[in-house]
């Protein structure tokens, strides 16, 4: 098991980037991969990606493909979804959460969720 904490949301304008890390407590951090949802005022929440517990492979949803990276630092217990050329349509809270089935497009296959944190892009 894994305690998350999000952080490195804000408001930020179309076109511009942010940064999100995920900070893990736990020894076996480097064992799991990782994702990362969103979640928008009534909508579902939705994959944006993930990363290998190497950080070797990482996957992204088609929307965000070209515009987000995901690393990992196991040093540091942390990973981190790298977000440019945000667009208004990207404003979310954003979360990270530890992959435990076999669908990792599936929030149902995560646990250990953080309590997430909140990105704004303005028009």
């Amino acid at each position: 098991q894994l305690r998350l904490v999000e952080s490195g949301g804000g408001l930020v304008q179309a076109g511009g980037s942010l940064r999100l890390s995920c900070a893990a407590t736990g020894r076996t951090f480097y064992s799991y991969n990782m994702g990362w949802f969103r979640q928008a005022p009534g909508k579902e929440r939705e994959f944006v990606g993930g990363v290998s517990s190497s950080g070797g492979s990482t996957y992204f949803a088609a929307s965000v493909k070209g515009r987000f990276t995901i690393s990992r630092d196991s040093a540091k217990n942390t990973v981190y979804l790298q977000m440019n050329s945000l667009k208004p349509e990207d404003t979310a809270v954003y979360y990270c959460a530890r992959l435990v089935g076999a669908l990792v497009a599936d929030p149902a296959d995560y646990e250990d969720w953080g309590q997430g944190t909140q990105v704004t892009v303005s028009a």
